[in-house]
C-alpha cells in the first residue's frame, strides 16, 4: 500500500546553514507518526516545508504519488494537509467562531456547518466560548483553537507543531488525549513535540532527528525504552 505522505531525501536551507539535510520518512494513512529532537534538529522546518510555507533546496515530498513541490500553501491545503503552527497563531482580535470560520475557507458553506459541529463536538469549550475574542482566551484554549481551526478544512493529515508548548501539565495530558480521539476518528497526524515522552506514549512510530538528519527510527513503544532516546530525551 502507497504511503499517504512520502517525502525523500529533503534539503532545506537557510541561506547557509543547512537546517535539514537528505531526510527520508513514510506516513501512512491512519497512523500517528512523531519527530522528536533537541531544538534546531529541523523539525518544524520539515512540518513548513511539507505544508508549502518553505521551498526545499531538493528532494519530494508526495501525497499519494503526487508531488507537493513548488505548490502554494493554500494549494497544500485544499489537497488534503493542514499545519497547526507553533506559537498557535490564533487571530486574536476575533471571535473563536470568527477563528473557526477561516480555517474553513477552502470549504463550501454546507461543509462548514457539518464540520464545525465535529470540532465543538472535539472542544466542548470552544463550543461554550465561540462568542469570546480569541486573544482573551488562556493558552490551553488557544492551542484548543489552532486545533480547531486547522481541522475546519477536512484534512486528511494533521500536522501538530509543538502543541503542548508553554502549557501546563494536566492541560498537556488534555492537549493529547483530543490528539488520539482526532485519530481514532480518521485523522493521519504528523505530530512534532518536545515532550518526548508524551509523544511517543500516543504514536505508532516515531523519528529522531538530530542537526537535520534521522538518527533513529522506530515505534512509539521501542524508542519509549531505547537507551539512547531514554538518556537524550526522557531524562533517564
Amino acid at each position: 500500500m502507497a504511503a499517504l505522505l512520502s517525502v525523500r531525501d529533503l534539503h532545506v536551507s537557510y541561506g547557509a546553514i543547512k537546517a535539514v539535510r537528505g531526510i527520508s520518512f513514510d506516513i501512512n494513512e491512519g497512523e500517528i507518526v512523531t519527530l522528536i529532537g533537541a531544538n534546531g534538529a529541523g523539525k518544524s522546518t520539515t512540518l513548513n516545508t511539507v505544508a508549502g510555507l518553505i521551498k526545499p533546496e531538493s528532494g519530494s515530498v508526495e501525497l499519494e504519488g503526487t508531488s507537493l513541490v513548488g505548490v502554494p500553501a493554500h494549494k497544500v491545503l485544499q489537497r488534503g494537509l493542514a499545519l497547526c503552527p507553533e506559537g498557535r497563531r490564533v487571530f486574536t482580535q476575533m471571535t473563536v467562531a470568527e477563528n473557526l470560520e477561516m480555517g474553513g475557507y477552502t470549504r463550501s458553506d454546507a461543509e462548514n456547518r457539518e464540520t464545525l459541529e465535529r470540532v465543538y463536538a472535539h472542544f466542548p469549550r470552544l463550543k461554550e466560548r465561540r462568542g469570546q475574542i480569541a486573544g482573551t482566551l488562556s493558552g490551553g484554549e488557544q492551542q484548543m483553537l489552532a486545533m480547531g481551526r486547522a481541522l475546519m478544512s477536512r484534512p486528511r493529515l494533521l500536522m501538530l507543531d509543538e502543541p503542548s508548548m508553554g502549557l501546563a501539565p494536566i492541560l498537556v495530558q488534555e492537549i493529547f488525549e483530543i490528539v488520539k480521539q482526532l485519530n481514532a476518528s480518521g485523522t493521519t497526524i504528523l505530530l512534532v513535540e518536545q515532550n518526548a515522552n508524551m509523544a511517543l506514549s500516543v504514536a505508532d512510530r516515531a523519528y529522531v532527528l538530530e542537526i537535520g538528519t534521522i538518527k533513529k527510527t522506530g515505534t512509539g513503544a521501542d524508542l519509549l525504552v531505547d537507551d539512547d532516546v531514554r538518556k537524550a530525551y526522557l531524562g533517564g
